[in-house]
């Protein structure tokens, strides 16, 4: 099951430049939160702050709290363990090309010094089934590499990879901005899917995307949280004259 993830006063920085001014906000489990706003608002910096992703960039840095259930981020827990609990799909499809698709699926568990086959092959087939592609690769799974899949099952090639190490919530930072219609209906599909079992943090630059697969909506502009509610209430009645402008498009 997922787990709610609960942010209190999150700031991050790019060497000297400050990216994000303290967020407080709460995604609940078993639901999908959505991060809307302008290019360079902050919302990917945000998603990448919650797995310490943003560390990785050298001279950033972040500081607030931010728990995953009851696992402090920044407070005494390690990234690998909080990436354990945290899985993430990003805006590009980014398969290992050399890999099959079996072992791009397996890639962290074996990373992390698993070695059971029998249940590696479980591992692999289920990731794929909870992500709506088994049935397209299981002839293949083992001979055709994952590069070779079109561009949305590629996408859904990483989030089987990231679903196998057993997350409890997925992060997906624009995961159909490089896909066709018809793919990016399979992924929303998959995110109503996916809820039963995980709490999905999803950053869109598609509002009617957002509007569709959310039951809860934060508004970023600048590196600050200007609004945070439900779904619903965001895209009609939002309490912000800034959230009014951008969902109705008069900037963005």
């Amino acid at each position: 099951m997922g787990v709610g993830v609960k942010v209190e006063k999150l700031n991050a920085w790019y060497g000297k430049s400050q990216a994000l001014y303290d967020i407080t906000m709460q995604a609940q489990a078993n639901h999908a939160t959505a991060l809307i706003g302008p290019s360079g608002c902050g919302k990917s910096t945000f998603v990448r702050c919650l797995n310490r992703m943003h560390e990785t960039v050298p001279d950033a840095r972040a500081d607030g709290k931010v728990l995953v259930g009851d696992l402090s981020v920044y407070n005494g827990t390690t990234a690998v363990q909080i990436r354990r609990r945290i899985g993430m799909v990003f805006q590009k499809p980014n398969p290992f090309p050399t890999m099959s698709i079996y072992d791009n699926v397996a890639a962290g568990l074996k990373l992390n010094g698993f070695r059971d086959h029998h249940r590696l092959d479980e591992i692999v087939e289920r990731s794929l089934k909870h992500a709506a592609l088994w049935d397209e690769v299981k002839d293949t799974v083992r001979k055709k590499s994952g590069a070779s899949l079109s561009g949305g099952q590629q996408q859904r090639l990483c989030i089987a990879r990231a679903l196998a190490v057993e997350p409890e919530v997925l992060l997906m930072d624009e995961p159909c901005s490089a896909l066709d219609p018809i793919s990016t209906g399979k992924i929303e599909e998959l995110i109503f899917q996916l809820k039963e079992k995980y709490t999905i943090v999803i950053v869109t630059h598609n509002m009617q995307q957002a509007s569709r697969v959310a039951e809860f909506t934060g508004f970023f502009l600048l590196g600050r949280l200007i609004e945070f509610d439900k779904t619903e209430k965001i895209f009609t009645t939002p309490s912000d004259k800034r959230t009014e402008d951008y969902i109705t498009g008069r900037f963005g």
